[in-house]
């Protein structure tokens, strides 16, 4: 997410970090670098000229003119104009105090806008909600069997009415939920390749028989300057209360992203990270200025983390470091709950610094299923203690898993530094004070 943006910010401000003093004058050319990388990220040129002209007035104050390091008080004042122009802080769903809560998606065919309906309904059954999905999309019949399809995933009903006009499934979906105790209705709409006046009539129509408590406008990021003028034209007919921004994954320049909340006005609610069910994430602006300027996401990795490790594992994991009783099958299942977080490529991106990294560098995930094969094709003695692996029992492991005998040598290798690095800071008593910075309260 934001790779090439990030990057060549990070290697503009890295001259400016290293001047011994600052001045007005490097300081507008700098600046003049930075609008040349916005806007080559499809930021649109009003915003990026408006962003430029409010963090100029900031920089050239006596603060940062007397500073020691000005370099980063320029990030500093980088990344709150970032959080501002991005919202400021996260704005969530608006929930009815009378169920159900009525939440209308409207967007571009082809947008993500019916996988987007599953990834919401997913994230608000984790939160003990009891979703319904309705298929309002009638002009598309794919749309209404992708509908199902996602729908039999994730475990949540899907209202259909097949033949029927897509107001009247709306409005007997909000029914069918009021009946059967549901207590959110997310309706799907239809879309078309562009903005054309029947789907905005339609869309019209919708909200006006059902009353949405919500209506989420969802735009492919990838789509960059363009994603604004349809969220502009959208927001003209259907005043919506949200955007979403899907394909993040896949979008390296982030200028929509930029634009959108400052030229429509509406906040960014959610972003798509992926094609799994799970792949959905609140949009907070503090997080995603931090990743933008190279200095991670460390809030939101620890939530990923806090999501899929289980508390009491943890303690009892602690404890067997401690005791230098850490093993083969505990270093499996550690494996296997890292991999729960999604694709190492996007956990790697949420560290500080990872802009820095070479373009296009990619995490080889294949040597993790290379482990982890290598561990399943053990015994549990052998797991727990691998000391007693000899060269025979090392090729019928290397066999089973499809690797090589090196292979083999190298973890069993890799696992004793391991835990000969385990004993050194269990002995100087560092997994105390490690433990201590760790902890969230």
């Amino acid at each position: 997410m934001f790779e090439d943006l990030s990057r060549k910010l990070d290697a503009v401000l890295k001259r400016l970090r290293g001047q011994g003093k600052i001045s007005e004058a490097n300081v507008a050319e700098t600046l003049r670098e930075v609008r040349r990388v916005l806007l080559d990220a499809d930021v649109n040129y009003k915003v990026a000229r408006q962003f430029m002209d409010d963090v100029l007035r900031r920089a050239v104050g006596q603060d940062v003119l007397q500073s020691i390091t000005p370099g980063q008080l320029i990030v500093k004042i980088l990344y709150d104009e970032l959080v501002r122009l991005l919202g400021t802080s996260h704005v969530g769903i608006t929930f009815s105090q009378l169920p159900p809560t009525v939440i209308m998606v409207a967007g571009l065919q082809g947008s993500g806008k019916t996988t987007f309906c599953s990834k919401l309904a997913l994230h608000l059954k984790s939160q003990g909600k009891f979703p319904l999905l309705a298929a309002a999309d009638v002009h598309r019949p794919a749309a209404i069997d992708q509908l199902e399809v996602l729908g039999q995933q994730i475990g949540l009903p899907v209202f259909t009415k097949r033949g029927a006009d897509a107001v009247t499934v709306a409005k007997e979906a909000v029914e069918h939920a009021r009946a059967n105790a549901r207590d959110t209705v997310i309706v799907d709409t239809a879309g078309r390749l562009h903005v054309d006046e029947e789907m905005m009539r339609e869309a019209e129509a919708i909200k006006a028989a059902i009353q949405p408590h919500e209506i989420l406008f969802v735009v492919d990021a990838m789509t960059g300057q363009d994603a604004v003028n349809t969220a502009q034209a959208f927001h003209d007919r259907l005043h919506y209360d949200g955007a979403v921004l899907t394909k993040m994954d896949g979008d390296a320049r982030g200028g929509a992203a930029i634009s959108l909340r400052a030229t429509v006005g509406v906040p960014i609610k959610f972003i798509g990270t992926g094609e799994k069910p799970d792949a959905l994430e609140r949009f907070h602006p503090d997080r995603l200025a931090s990743r933008i300027l190279g200095l991670g996401d460390i809030v939101g990795l620890v939530e990923k983390a806090q999501a899929q490790f289980d508390g009491d594992k943890a303690v009892a994991l602690e404890q067997k470091i401690r005791k230098s009783q850490f093993t083969l099958e505990d270093f499996l299942e550690q494996l296997q709950e890292v991999k729960k977080m999604g694709p190492l490529q996007q956990v790697l991106g949420m560290l500080p610094g990872a802009n820095r990294l070479p373009a296009n560098a990619e995490v080889d995930e294949s040597a993790l299923v290379r482990i982890e094969a290598m561990i399943q094709s053990m015994t549990s003695d052998e797991r727990r203690r691998p000391q007693i692996i000899n060269g025979t029992r090392r090729r019928r492991i290397a066999m089973g898993s499809g690797c090589t005998v090196q292979d083999v040598n190298k973890l069993l290798k890799q696992y004793e530094q391991m835990q000969r690095m385990m004993k050194t800071l269990s002995r100087g008593g560092r997994f105390d004070k490690m433990g201590r910075g760790m902890r969230i309260h």
